[in-house]
């Protein structure tokens, strides 16, 4: 039963009337902070952009003033010179073709072509932008990445005493990571894609036999 007050409406749900329909198949999980909010977790791979999300795209093509990123959804999405931290007519950023971008969309519905910025609201940076030319991106599923996402997540917090290491996480779906060496970038990469199937106990065997103990 749902409380009374502001009801929050995540992934796999969508309003209709005075109710609720669910239009993907998984588990419902509640957050009762701020108020309530709802939503279904799943093993979805596929990514629908959402305003405010935070993904990684990869620039497919150069388009005037505009780029265009794969951001995984039905469509790509825009992302104009000018939404740099410091871009100017003049100064504009090294973006090129294959480049991967960390940003997040400011439109995105069904009726608009999504697109997306790299900075906030006041003009800063604030860690969107290009990412490093190493590194290795791969996919998992929805659920994982918002797992991942949680504060004081223990998956991150365990990697995190095994190597150390630069992460990047976006919701749809794609994860870019670098390590020290390409070995230990591979390790933390399959250790990741593996945590869907792993129980805790499970994922903490394996990290103590990595380290040694």
């Amino acid at each position: 039963a749902a409380p009374q007050g502001r009801l929050l409406c995540g992934p796999g749900l969508r309003r209709s009337g005075a109710g609720l329909l669910v239009t993907k198949c998984g588990l419902l999980r509640h957050r009762p902070a701020g108020g309530g909010a709802y939503w279904v977790d799943s093993q979805q791979k596929r990514y629908v952009p959402v305003k405010g999300d935070h993904v990684i795209g990869i620039v497919t093509a150069k388009a005037g003033d505009v780029f265009r990123l794969d951001v995984g959804g039905s469509e790509p999405a825009s992302l104009s010179y000018l939404a740099f931290e410091g871009a100017t007519k003049r100064n504009r950023p090294n973006v090129q073709v294959g480049d991967l971008i960390y940003g997040q969309f400011v439109v995105a519905n069904k009726d608009m072509e999504p697109e997306m910025v790299c900075i906030d609201s006041s003009g800063k940076s604030s860690g969107m932008g290009i990412i490093g030319q190493d590194g290795f991106l791969f996919k998992v599923s929805l659920g994982l990445i918002r797992k991942l996402l949680a504060p004081k997540c223990e998956i991150i917090q365990e990697l995190s005493q095994l190597y150390p290491f630069e992460l990047v996480l976006g919701m749809n779906g794609r994860i870019w990571v670098k390590a020290k060496t390409v070995q230990q970038t591979l390790i933390i990469v399959n250790i990741l894609e593996a945590c869907e199937y792993m129980t805790a106990e499970q994922r903490r065997q394996a990290l103590a036999k990595l380290s040694g103990n």
